[in-house]
């Protein structure tokens, strides 16, 4: 998980426990966050990170919903192509997909990271970091969804 998903990792003293008491009155209250926030217009930079937190948790939602149907199809070109990528010494359509989800993750992680820094420290770096996971996220959905596609 990255580290500004973990806002308590960066911050010491006094701080880190009146934010931690913040997020157990939030976890106590018993309601979610989109519950308890109005993601369609948040007010406050708690309700932005939260929002920005939960449009991520969907898109990766979205992501692993579509991964079965990818794995699939990729294992379906391997009856045809599989067979000849061994003998070649090459990676099979699985096996290349399943290399070049690892390597995007990497990617993603660290790259969300990386703009998250534009906030380094300030209370909006968890929310920097949700939001760029979201929309990467997006993105390799459409390049996948494509890819399911022309198959």
């Amino acid at each position: 998980m990255a580290w500004f998903l973990n806002p308590l990792a960066e911050i010491s003293g006094a701080f880190r426990a009146v934010a931690a008491s913040a997020v157990l009155v939030l976890l106590t209250n018993g309601a979610s966050a989109d519950e308890q926030f109005d993601c369609a217009n948040p007010s406050t930079q708690v309700e932005m990170s939260s929002c920005a937190g939960l449009d991520y948790e969907q898109a990766d939602s979205d992501l692993n919903a579509l991964w079965p149907k990818v794995v699939a199809a990729a294992k379906a070109n391997d009856e045809y192509i599989g067979d000849m990528a061994r003998d070649r010494g090459v990676p099979t359509t699985f096996e290349a997909l399943r290399a070049a989800q690892r390597a995007w993750i990497r990617f993603r992680d660290a790259q969300c990271e990386y703009e998250a820094y534009e906030v380094f420290g300030g209370t909006a770096q968890p929310m920097v970091g949700s939001l760029c996971l979201a929309q990467l996220t997006r993105e390799r959905i459409e390049v996948l969804s494509r890819a399911l596609e022309e198959r």
